[in-house]
């Protein structure tokens, strides 16, 4: 039977798509576990079990859901909240983070594609609101230059991240270098922020998105971040920190980016893009939270 019209198609699989992204967060991922040691390891792969399992569990009880269990989604939504996560979170909250983000995050509204929010971000909203104690646990990432990579026990000298203790006390204590190569505290998706960049710029080279949502979130959350800094310098951390400092480069390459949650059209990704700046930017200067 032929069709209405003839159709060409470029070969871009969801799987594809997928384990592009998942290829660029890789390395970032791994730095963090060698600089968080074996309980950042194991929360990470509890994160990706679990995501998996009840992504196949969710794929039985409703086979008409679209996608399935090899096409790289879970992966990603694993990866992405263990990165949102503090490094050496329990693993319990691992866990239960990656059955929200799969159960409640996707597969409620009808499975890939039909998400309202992004999952990972979804459960990461709500752990932090109903675990905020652990999600507010972080550790100074020092396992692997003090040889203790092999110590399972969550123990390390802890802290405020870079953003938190400046919103506590007003005083930056701020290295660009220290924060470029991963040794700020923070979780695994904010402490290498060279290493983020270069996989979204990969992926921007690989055509898996275009530069309009991520480039007006940078700008979005910069341009009244660098002119509040230039009016009050004492009251919001310098730009270059604002850039290093956080999720802002996490956010900006590979969530605001999700093609499920972004409009199609480039003024959409554009103004998208921008809100979401500027919403990072109002969170930080002005909320309870540090971002």
């Amino acid at each position: 039977m032929m069709l209405s019209a003839p159709h060409a198609h470029e070969g871009v699989t969801i799987r594809h798509v997928m384990f592009k992204v998942n290829f660029a967060l890789l390395p970032a991922a791994l730095l963090g576990l060698v600089q968080f040691g074996m309980p950042a390891a194991l929360l990470l792969l509890t994160c990706l079990g679990t995501a998996v399992v009840c992504e196949i569990l969710c794929l039985r009880l409703n086979p008409q859901a679209p996608g399935d269990a090899n096409d790289g989604s879970a992966i990603l939504t694993a990866l992405l909240l263990a990165m949102s996560l503090p490094p050496h979170a329990p693993l319990w909250l691992g866990m239960l983070g990656s059955l929200v983000a799969v159960v409640f995050g996707k597969h409620l509204y009808g499975g890939l594609g039909q998400n309202l929010f992004n999952p990972a971000m979804l459960a990461r909203v709500v752990l932090l609101i109903a675990f905020p104690v652990e999600m507010t646990h972080w550790i100074q990432p020092a396992d692997f230059l003090h040889g203790q990579f092999y110590i399972i026990e969550p123990d390390g000298l802890s802290g405020a991240t870079t953003l938190g203790y400046f919103k506590e006390s007003h005083q930056l204590h701020f290295d660009w270098m220290q924060h470029a190569a991963g040794f700020s505290k923070g979780s695994m998706g904010e402490t290498s922020a060279i290493l983020l960049l270069l996989g979204g710029l990969w992926l921007l080279q690989q055509k898996a998105f275009t530069w309009h949502a991520p480039v007006a979130t940078l700008l979005g959350c910069l341009l009244p971040g660098s002119l509040h800094w230039l009016i009050a310098p004492a009251t919001i951390a310098t730009p270059l920190a604002q850039l290093t400092s956080g999720g802002l480069l996490l956010g900006a390459f590979f969530i605001v980016t999700d093609p499920v949650t972004i409009p199609s059209s480039p003024l959409g990704k554009l103004i998208f893009g921008a809100m979401a700046g500027l919403l990072i930017y109002v969170i930080r200067s002005f909320g309870n939270f540090p971002e």
